[in-house]
């Protein structure tokens, strides 16, 4: 996983690993969710890793765009 970096300051994003058409997102409280192109879309994935990487936007993006359409939620627990 690699730390988020929250340009923004208050992101619920604390981390995320990207790979070939998926992602998985650690939000602050611990919770893990992988969405996939299948889950969310392609379109949606590739700007969610884009704001993942970009450190700015990605917590907005999942409230606004995909929020509940992850494939699957990852085994709880923070990894940072």
């Amino acid at each position: 996983m690699h730390r988020y970096k929250n340009l923004g300051g208050d992101s619920g994003v604390l981390a995320y690993d990207i790979d070939a058409g998926q992602i998985i997102v650690q939000f602050r409280n611990g919770d893990r969710y992988l969405y996939t192109e299948d889950s969310a879309g392609a379109a949606n994935v590739a700007k969610m890793q884009e704001l993942a990487i970009a450190g700015r936007g990605l917590s907005g993006f999942i409230s606004q765009h995909v929020h509940d359409r992850y494939e699957r939620k990852v085994n709880s627990g923070r990894l940072y």
